[in-house]
């Protein structure tokens, strides 16, 4: 017999928006039900952002410990190394669990409860649990379903053609590995393969690597591609892969067909809105192309009915996730707020690393601002030395009437760490003379932050 159970919130998702959500509903003492089909923490957690930085880090430690087989400028000198992927798949594996198991921990704090099973939504109140025989009854529903890898028809995953969830959990490695998509994931898994020993090319369609940030800014990662003897193929689009001879076939600019060699072919070509599989189509809800088409309180065309996270479109990030959940929470526990952030930080988890914060000196003169760009170089910093890493440098950019910061930029080293203090100035609407006068702790990168800002008015120190 069908049991049915009745709460305030019901959330379908338990990913970093969904989980956030349902923490804070429960510290404010909200009736909350959370519902989610595979683990907690969703493909972040799962097979996303943290496992990926945990491959790209064994990758660095690799490529670091092999750099020293060959006799390093430092000094330092060790015998060649050997890769255990298996274990180093268990490290990763041990980080992702510590944290989904602390998630769980969380919830049952707050006293959220976690039913595992697929939602299927009936209408904007009721959701049934497919193979639980439970329907759920609630005042408010949160759909935080999150996104999927788009998959290519051309080249249906299975054997060879993995996607990004099977790069990250190698059984072995591939000698070969050609990657279908220039952007951030390609690059980051491609690069992290090329420092594991694989041999990488990567395929795409547009005229450079990292298409959706600008030529300035991605010339340090396309250097340190390069110099890692990973190839490109660029302006090239697929065909077809031919299992008989292993080999990827694509087109070149001038029409010609080639055939790639290779053992694996990773499909990253971006990430869509899931919006299939738990009966969305229920609802009626509008759509703003294939996202759900919310409003500043993240609610869409249904009264209580709210979407957040990659569900709800571009920018598909954690992080924007995590606060929209909160503040859904606080709304239906009678707060008043809306999610009108001044900018949300993009990093890029490349060699070297990328990040960019508001707006960019292109999308500045777009929204017709008259502008200051001012950069800083690593080459010029103390602390990049120490750090073998001299490639990238530090944009501001800043309105040249009053000097309102509207955008930062770094590509370099360790940058991502960059990404709080950006955010934090544009937030706080800080100017230049701000950023400047502010005594930033010798020797470190940031250092670079302050002298972008001084350069910009006219007195950088040490250029």
């Amino acid at each position: 017999m069908q049991q049915t159970l009745n709460t305030t919130l019901l959330i379908i998702g338990g990913g970093p928006g969904g989980y956030v959500a349902a923490i804070r509903a429960g510290q404010l003492g909200i009736s909350t039900i959370l519902v989610e089909g595979q683990a907690l923490g969703g493909t972040c957690l799962n097979i996303g952002c943290i496992p990926s930085k945990a491959l790209i880090h064994v990758a660095e430690q690799f490529q670091q410990t092999r750099h020293h087989s060959q006799g390093s400028a430092l000094g330092i000198n060790v015998s060649a190394p050997t890769l255990d992927i298996g274990k180093s798949v268990e490290w990763k594996d041990g980080i992702v669990d510590r944290l989904t198991t602390g998630v769980a921990a969380l919830l049952k704090k707050h006293k959220v409860q976690v039913i595992h099973g697929w939602a299927k939504v009936v209408d904007g109140k009721t959701v049934d649990i497919e193979g639980a025989d439970t329907r759920i009854q609630c005042e408010h529903l949160l759909l935080a379903t999150g996104s999927k890898s788009v998959n290519l028809p051309i080249l249906p995953l299975g054997g060879p053609i993995i996607s990004s969830t099977e790069a990250l959990a190698p059984k072995a490695l591939p000698k070969r590995l050609i990657v279908v998509g220039g952007g951030y994931i390609g690059l980051e898994l491609g690069i992290a393969y090329r420092k594991l020993g694989a041999e990488v090319s990567v395929v795409e369609a547009q005229e450079r690597i990292l298409p959706a940030y600008d030529a300035e800014l991605t010339q340090p990662v396309l250097e340190s591609v390069k110099q890692l003897g990973i190839k490109l193929y660029l302006k090239h689009s697929v065909e077809g892969f031919d299992a008989a001879t292993h080999s990827l076939q694509v087109r070149d600019p001038n029409g010609d067909s080639l055939q790639l060699e290779t053992d694996q072919v990773l499909v990253a070509v971006g990430r869509k809105p899931n919006t299939q599989g738990w009966n969305l189509k229920a609802l009626n809800l509008d759509m703003n192309g294939s996202a759900l088409r919310i409003d500043q309180r993240c609610q869409t065309s249904m009264r209580n009915v709210w979407a957040i996270g990659d569900l709800a479109g571009e920018p598909m990030l954690a992080h924007r996730a995590m606060a929209q959940g909160e503040m859904v929470a606080e709304l239906i526990a009678g707060q008043h707020r809306e999610f009108n952030p001044t900018a949300i930080a993009a990093v890029c988890f490349t060699d070297p690393e990328l990040v960019v914060v508001g707006k960019t000196p292109d999308e500045a003169k777009a929204a017709g601002l008259d502008c200051i760009v001012s950069s800083f170089p690593f080459a010029a910093n103390g602390r990049a030395m120490t750090l073998e890493s001299k490639s990238g440098f530090v944009r501001v950019v800043a309105r040249r009437d009053n000097h309102l910061i509207v955008g930062w930029q770094a590509v370099g080293v360790g940058v991502s760490e960059l990404s709080t203090a950006f955010g934090q100035s544009l937030e706080m609407g800080a100017r230049l003379e701000d950023i400047a006068g502010t005594i930033h702790a010798h020797p470190t990168l940031g250092e670079a932050v302050q002298e972008a800002a001084l350069r910009a008015l006219g007195h950088a120190l040490h250029l």
